[in-house]
């Protein structure tokens, strides 16, 4: 059974920085693809960073592009999210998902099957 965890989310002020920890078990994420997404209130959940495992490869949101940073480290079977520049509009929930589908999309959740709980991320003025 996959099992995502994810942690690192608190509060910080606009401009700070949080980095994301997504640890799987019962599932290995090498040459897999993994990706954050997250969800504000009363809006819907959105793609924000992926990466294909082992090879590298990376997608972003226009809106992180230059700010977020998605990596990972196949010996922890861990993903990461460093985030710098935090603005207020990057409050949310944030999630791990991974066992994409295969043709599937980074950005759309409906392509994943695999979810963490999430972590909270508050950015304040």
């Amino acid at each position: 059974q996959v099992q995502l965890v994810e942690s690192g989310g608190g509060s910080v002020q606009a401009g700070g920085s949080l980095t994301l920890s997504c640890r799987a078990s019962g599932y290995t994420l090498r040459w897999k693809w993994v990706a954050w997404f997250r969800q504000a209130p009363g809006k819907e959940r959105e793609g924000v960073a992926a990466i294909r495992t082992t090879y590298g490869d990376t997608n972003y949101a226009d809106s992180v592009k230059g700010r977020f940073t998605i990596s990972h480290d196949i010996a922890k079977n861990s993903v990461y999210l460093q985030m710098s520049s935090l603005k207020p509009e990057d409050t949310a929930m944030y999630y791990c998902a991974a066992d994409r589908r295969y043709g599937g999309t980074w950005y759309d959740s409906a392509d994943f099957r695999a979810w963490g709980r999430g972590t909270q991320v508050t950015v304040s003025s």
